[in-house]
């Protein structure tokens, strides 16, 4: 088949192989649900990069914890994005009633907490679904954090900012190369742009700061910081995973409910994520 449309691996994004007595059986008290999105990546990298993304994050945390992975959400807000060709998104209002149905959907079937893992910066509107989910039966952390990617980047030796490599930039590239190298098309050696002043990119979009869609310097990415990098975030996900799993009480002792997680509040909101 040619053009775009040609057959490729199922890449990780579902759990094909697993059965309803695999769940059974398995008894995993923490859900994980991948969230990327469909939107443009420049000219190298593809549309579902993000959820590429957070599906190769949430496959290596299966990995080494008892979670149970979900299948992605794979559209998501990507307003931002609208001026290229293929990008599409949905309102945030939807994306939050979604993942709140699939939260409560787990609560009936048993399992009681759930992270979104998200490879969407411009998915604000899972903050706040963590923040109200506190005393709904269910427990939810947003991961990764931006420690969690700061640690991540520092471990795999990723040298541009977190706030210069925006879009499509060394992290996202370095993931791809690694994870799935077939995905990322020639040119991402030649495709560095810088645009630091983006102080109004809610209001203007990102056609209003660059041409290409870039937003970062893919040229510094590579296939081992791509590795570290997930390393790095697997790492993390341990705090994570203390918080939501039930644990065993002494004797005695009552059992306490846990906070939800959500990721750091301090910077800014366009900036949460280290890529978009």
């Amino acid at each position: 088949m040619s053009g775009p449309y040609v057959r490729l691996p199922a890449l990780g994004l579902l759990p094909l192989e697993t059965t309803t007595e695999d769940v059974r059986t398995g008894r995993a008290d923490v859900a994980v649900l991948p969230i990327g999105s469909f939107e443009q990546h420049g000219p190298f990298l593809p549309l579902m990069t993000d959820t590429v993304i957070a599906c190769a994050i949430a496959r290596e945390v299966a990995s080494a914890y008892p979670v149970h992975c979900l299948p992605p959400v794979t559209i998501s807000c990507s307003h931002e994005h609208a001026a290229w060709p293929g990008t599409v998104s949905i309102s945030a209002t939807t994306l939050s009633a979604v993942v709140r149905d699939i939260a409560e959907s787990l609560r009936r079937s048993g399992i009681n907490n759930l992270v979104l893992i998200n490879g969407h910066g411009g998915n604000y509107v899972l903050r706040n679904v963590v923040q109200e989910s506190a005393g709904s039966g269910i427990r939810m952390a947003l991961f990764p954090g931006p420690a969690d990617w700061n640690a991540a980047r520092d471990r795999a030796g990723v040298q541009t900012s977190p706030h210069s490599d925006m879009h499509a930039g060394e992290v996202e590239t370095s993931i791809l190369l690694h994870d799935h190298p077939e995905l990322v098309r020639p040119g991402y050696q030649t495709s560095d742009f810088r645009a630091d002043d983006r102080q109004h990119l809610l209001t203007l979009g990102m056609r209003a700061y660059t041409d290409s869609g870039v937003v970062g310097c893919p040229s510094m990415a590579s296939s081992g910081k791509g590795k570290e990098l997930l390393a790095g975030l697997v790492d993390s996900f341990a705090e994570y995973f203390s918080l939501l799993a039930p644990a065993e009480p002494s004797a005695g002792s009552e059992s306490r409910p846990r906070p939800s997680v959500t990721a750091d509040t301090r910077q800014p909101a366009e900036n949460r994520r280290g890529t978009r």
